[in-house]
């Protein structure tokens, strides 16, 4: 290359209603950190909730630091597995009924990510708390193009009676604004492949909808003029992670194209007025891996540096019979010790766990300066409840992926004094994210040794 030319701090290939969003290049550094004189990537921190609790006595590892082994329903994760933490003993006191009766699976989701209490209601006075993806967002969103990005793949109603008496609002988000208002998650890929590489102006990004779908183009044959000009401008191994990355948005474009072919094929045999919505897979699997492979573009092209996933809604009675159980989810939830439930429940557990996997692969694939994508960010998943059956909120399953910009120590069971607040850790999360607060929910301090 030549060490002449002079290139701008560009973010974006850009062509009508496209701006493909660039990763982070050795020869543009159009995105980072200035750590000790030099630009380091930037940390992202990801939420993955799971509904219903986990089976017990299938999910704690054996041993604790990093002499453990994974439990059955840990085992996908044993290509990862030096790469998460597995914290056990951590508890969400505001999760419990505290005298408002019954609710937990509502309760579950509204605590997940604010440590308090939901106002028991299902009318318009839902009063939670602000979320930590919300309260990083606040914070440090402005340094994105997205300050967060809110996913799923169960679309629920924001307003009504879901759980008890409490609001579906509360069952149907993990991530809050602010005490009244919840960030909607986005559940249809295509909307949010369009949003992640439309140019967000509005007129031309129809324009080129309708030309992809009249001329079956890709998003990406609105930007190659600007990725040519590029491409001679950059280094060979730039431009070999700028063909992979490409390559990626392109793949996902058509799974999603592939999904709406689907549906259209089907179209006529469904019911008038039950229409399905565009883009959303039928096979609950594809759903989940294509969001999060959107959730995986999104970081490394510094979209976004938070994100929040719900992988079903809580209290979700989701059937599960691709892998061998048509039960629903919820309903299994509640064992009574039953074995063959347990071993259901297990099965729906491991599945959860195996999508985990996935993203997480996805991540650590990605070379990011000295290092990869996973090792900069920190990856939360877990459930507002441990045992479905007996709806307590102590010993939460909790997973912590990612170094954190080597702030955090993986590859290890961490075991907790019961009661330890799950808030400790968001409030050591945010500070890992320069986002410096003294509390956060019921958080009673720092939580130790997540840097050995």
């Amino acid at each position: 290359m030549n060490q002449n030319i002079q290139l701008p701090r560009r973010r974006f290939l850009k062509g009508l209603g496209a701006a493909i969003a660039l990763p982070m290049l050795d020869t543009i550094p159009s995105f980072g950190e200035l750590t000790s004189g030099t630009l380091a990537p930037p940390k992202r921190m990801a939420f993955i909730f799971v509904p219903n609790g986990v089976c017990p006595g299938h999910w704690t590892p054996t041993g604790t630091g990093a002499n453990f082994e994974l439990s059955s329903i840990l085992k996908p994760l044993a290509p990862v597995k030096n790469d998460i933490m597995v914290l056990s003993g951590l508890t969400h006191d505001k999760g419990r009924a505290n005298g408002d009766g019954a609710g937990d699976h509502a309760r579950s989701a509204g605590v997940f990510l604010t440590g308090a209490q939901p106002v028991k209601t299902n009318g318009s006075e839902i009063r939670l708390g602000v979320s930590v993806d919300q309260f990083a967002a606040a914070h440090i969103g402005h340094d994105t193009h997205f300050p967060s990005l809110e996913l799923g793949t169960e679309k629920g109603r924001q307003s009504g009676n879901c759980d008890s008496g409490y609001s579906c609002a509360y069952s149907n988000n993990i991530s809050w604004r602010n005490e009244f208002t919840p960030m909607a998650k986005e559940t249809n890929p295509r909307q949010v492949f369009e949003r992640l590489f439309g140019n967000d102006q509005s007129s031309e990004m129809k324009a080129s909808q309708v030309k992809r779908k009249l001329y079956r183009k890709s998003i990406l044959d609105f930007v190659m003029e600007d990725a040519r000009l590029l491409n001679k401008q950059i280094g060979g191994s730039d431009r070999m992670k700028m063909d992979e990355y490409l390559t990626a948005v392109r793949e996902i474009e058509l799974r999603i194209q592939a999904t709406e072919s689907t549906d259209q094929e089907h179209q006529s045999a469904l019911i008038a007025g039950a229409e399905k919505p565009e883009g959303i897979p039928d096979n609950y699997r594809d759903h989940i891996r294509i969001m999060a492979d959107m959730m995986v573009l999104a970081f490394q092209t510094d979209m976004t540096r938070i994100a929040s996933c719900m992988f079903a809604n809580a209290g979700s009675n989701k059937s599960y019979r691709a892998i061998g159980v048509p039960d629903g989810h919820h309903s299994l939830s509640h064992h009574q010790n039953n074995p063959i439930k347990l071993e259901k429940i297990r099965k729906i557990n491991q599945f959860h766990v195996e999508q985990l996997a996935y993203l997480l692969e996805r991540l650590k694939s990605i070379r990011e300066g000295d290092s990869n994508l996973l090792d900069n960010c920190m990856i939360l998943y877990g459930s507002g409840i441990n045992d479905g059956n007996r709806h307590n909120n102590e010993d939460l399953p909790i997973i912590l992926a990612g170094r954190g910009g080597g702030t955090l120590l993986p590859g290890r069971h961490v075991r907790y004094a019961n009661e330890t607040p799950l808030t400790n850790l968001f409030l050591s999360l945010l500070n890992r994210m320069n986002v410096e607060t003294d509390y956060f929910g019921d958080s009673t301090g720092h939580l130790p040794f997540l840097n050995g």
